[in-house]
């Protein structure tokens, strides 16, 4: 599967920046153009550290993951969910 990297870059950088790495978690979901959704779930006590000041931390998680995505011709959007 040509996201499963993305997906394990996604989840790699998210337990660099919690204080729980251990409850870092990543769902990917599938949609039917062939984008591929990331889920990106941690304790709540981190969301504020991954989300970043003005949410600048999650959309550099963004486009980090995107541009790893594109690097292997697949289309890929991350959400942070609660």
């Amino acid at each position: 599967m040509a996201t499963e990297s993305p997906r394990r870059l996604l989840e790699y950088l998210a337990e660099g920046l919690v204080d729980e790495p251990d409850a870092v978690s990543v769902e990917q979901f599938d949609e039917d153009d062939g984008t591929a959704v990331l889920e990106l779930c941690v304790a709540a006590d981190d969301y504020g550290r991954v989300i970043g000041r003005g949410g600048r931390t999650a959309h550099a998680l963004r486009t980090v993951v995107k541009a790893a995505a594109a690097g292997e011709g697949s289309h890929v959007l991350v959400d942070i969910v609660d």
